[in-house]
């Protein structure tokens, strides 16, 4: 996010991602007053339901579960205590509490983004493992929020910072984005609420809903449209939400007057206007609307939000899933005139999976599916840098540029935030059902508990080094039931299927490969994804392409020997260098390839089966796994010269 204090006047540019909660139909059983109306084609699993087994995947959790914990609750608490006057320490605390810098410092329009955030990586941390400290800590950032609260006394209003910042929003003034941050507190709650059935913490929220609907209701619809100008995040979402979990109309009141017709409308027409607008500005709003589609069962949310997400997957995003340039959507199909460092912001792949996840269940079309797998492993588990557990803000598609990581306390960029929640709930797409059929849409190593079936299942596979995935029956009931394993859309051929070992012909539904029986513990399914190399061009240059296997972007490893400290992480003492970062690409790098890249196996040769390592002898290239790529320089897109 560039940080730019905007004039209501003008569209808000600013990347500020959306993330933090969401509900997802079939999930937290028990806990709303108001159902969902629709009917949808596929139900979520609950995350306690899914356990990670060994992979990267997991590996990736455990680094953010170090980095959650490391972080003090004095610390995350200390700007709303400084807002409230609570004392925090001898002389304000200031030898007794370190200070947060970056996004999170005092003064900082943006202060307190980062609490609301790890609200939520706590809470799915907590319904991912099920380890008690990840709730005891929640507890205790929940505890002293409810505090600040009541000694503020302003009608449930919460916050770090005062309310002159949403004043300055209502009047059309210079502010950053007052509502955007009041959003991540609220979605933090509410999935405190969800996720670790902490009370307090939906009493809170609902009190920062009552002070919000007494600040709103009186303004005029001139003012309204002002104030829609300024980046306000998903709360709209959450408002949606928190009217289900309670059935306050204030609440739904609160949600609908969020819908941003100015940005929303055109989408019901079939216009893609998209160029030029901030796109992480853009995504929340979909939430929303997808959402209300679903608690209400009509309307126009579930097409419009399928219209949006297609035209973005189709016309405005790169090979990896990933979209944008210095966080704007750009002219559609124009993909090889914005290779540059800026590209890829991670909140809006973030929210794009989101939304993915929303019309997958409205729908159950596979396509959802492969677009989540695409983006989940090209740039969400590539976006933490193994060394330190640290996020990348963009995924540059500059040749020659290299990921540019977050530091522990003085960066808390709004991808660190969405962060804190991407490594905790690897779990959540892995697995649907619907009525007696159990889809796997992800090939991650996992265990699935269905309780309502009686049903136990774990996957183990290599995957992507290797296609096959092996599914084991640990318990199942005495009735029939079809387990429905997606056939993607790279597999390079017919998949082999066997049943206890023994080869059987997979039939095909839907795009997924059916299998039903009466199951007993023991039994087995193994299935073979034939897989291949590829190449992916840009949508407006044939010979700029870039390579794959299966699902995977292969990127050209060139090495971290030119990479200077304190690159590849982002330097504390300059303004946002993430947004300005020079890359200081070195004028010899090999950005052109000689090879066909209709025919890539021809000058591609995989140099183990053990990883997906790959050389272009002609060349001396070597490619790898974006998502495997770290502090070394790297090239997505090649100028291909054919032979």
């Amino acid at each position: 996010m560039q940080k730019y204090f905007l004039s209501l006047a003008f569209f808000a540019t600013i990347s500020l991602g959306l993330r933090a909660q969401s509900h997802y139909p079939g999930q937290h059983g028990g806990k709303f007053a108001v159902e969902d109306q629709s009917k949808p084609a596929r139900y979520s699993f609950d995350l306690q339901d899914v356990t990670l087994l060994d992979s990267r995947f997991r590996e990736n959790m455990e680094r953010e579960q170090q980095w959650l914990l490391a972080i003090q609750s004095r610390q995350l608490l200390h700007s709303f205590r400084t807002n409230a006057g609570i004392y925090s320490g001898n002389e304000g605390g200031y030898f007794e509490v370190k200070k947060l810098g970056g996004w999170e410092s005092l003064d900082c329009e943006l202060r307190g983004h980062s609490t609301g955030h790890i609200l939520s990586g706590l809470a799915l941390m907590y319904a991912s493992t099920g380890d008690q400290r990840f709730k005891l800590k929640s507890d205790s950032l929940v505890s002293g929020l409810a505090e600040v609260q009541k000694i503020l006394n302003q009608n449930g209003y919460l916050s770090a910072y005062p309310q002159e910042l949403i004043n300055r929003n209502l009047a059309g003034k210079k502010v950053w984005a007052p509502w955007y941050t009041l959003h991540k507190i609220f979605a933090g709650l509410l999935d405190q609420y969800l996720y670790c059935d902490n009370r307090q913490a939906l009493e809170i929220a609902s009190g920062m809903a009552s002070w919000a609907y007494q600040k709103l209701q009186p303004l005029s619809a001139a003012q309204r449209a002002v104030m829609l100008r300024n980046e306000f995040g998903g709360i709209n979402e959450c408002f949606y939400n928190l009217y289900a979990i309670t059935g306050n109309r204030e609440s739904k009141w609160l949600a609908e007057f969020f819908y941003h017709n100015e940005m929303l409308d055109p989408l019901k027409e079939g216009k893609d206007i998209l160029d030029k607008k901030h796109a992480n500005t853009y995504i929340p709003k979909l939430l929303g609307f997808a959402r209300n589609y679903e608690l209400e069962g009509a309307g126009e949310g579930g097409k419009t939000a399928d219209f949006f997400w297609q035209t973005v997957i189709d016309h405005h995003s790169f090979v990896t899933g990933s979209n944008s340039d210095k966080e704007k959507f750009f002219e559609p199909d124009h993909q090889s005139g914005h290779l540059t460092g800026y590209t890829g912001e991670s909140c809006n792949v973030y929210n794009m999976l989101k939304l993915t996840r929303h019309l997958f269940c409205q729908r159950g079309d596979v396509k959802y599916a492969d677009y989540y797998e695409k983006a989940l492993y090209n740039h969400i588990l590539g976006q933490q840098d193994p060394a330190t557990g640290m996020i990348s803000y963009f995924l540059p598609m500059l040749p020659g540029a290299h990921k540019v990581y977050s530091t522990p306390e003085n960066s808390f960029w709004c991808c660190v935030g969405s962060g804190f929640e991407n490594q905790a709930k690897y779990g959540e797409a892995i697995y649907y059902h619907h009525d007696a059929s159990l889809f796997v849409n992800l090939f991650i190593p996992s265990r699935l508990d269905w309780k309502n079936k009686g049903i136990k299942i774990r996957q183990e596979t290599a995957f992507p080094k290797s296609g096959t995935t092996v599914f084991t029956i640990e318990k199942s009931n005495a009735a029939a039931w079809t387990l429905h394993v997606r056939n993607p859309s790279w597999v390079a051929g017919v998949a082999q299927v066997k049943i206890n070992g023994r080869v059987s012909k997979p039939e095909l539904s839907e795009g997924y490969i059916a299998i039903e029986r009466k199951w007993k513990a023991g039994d087995t399914v193994e299935i073979s994804f034939p897989m291949a190399l590829g190449a992916v061009a840009t949508n407006d240059h044939e010979n700029k392409v870039a390579f794959t296997f299966g699902p995977i972007v292969l990127a050209g490893d060139l090495g971290g020997s030119t990479v200077r400290k304190p690159a590849p992480y982002s330097n504390p003492g300059l303004y946002n260098d993430y947004y300005t970062y020079n890359y200081q690409v070195p004028a010899d790098i090999t950005r052109s390839l000689d090879i066909d890249s209709k025919n890539p196996q021809t000058g591609l040769s995989r140099v183990s089966p053990d990883d997906l390592t790959f050389r272009i002898e002609k060349n001396g290239v070597t490619l790898r796994p974006l998502y495997d790529i770290h502090r070394s320089r790297y090239v997505v897109y090649w100028d291909v010269k054919r032979p």
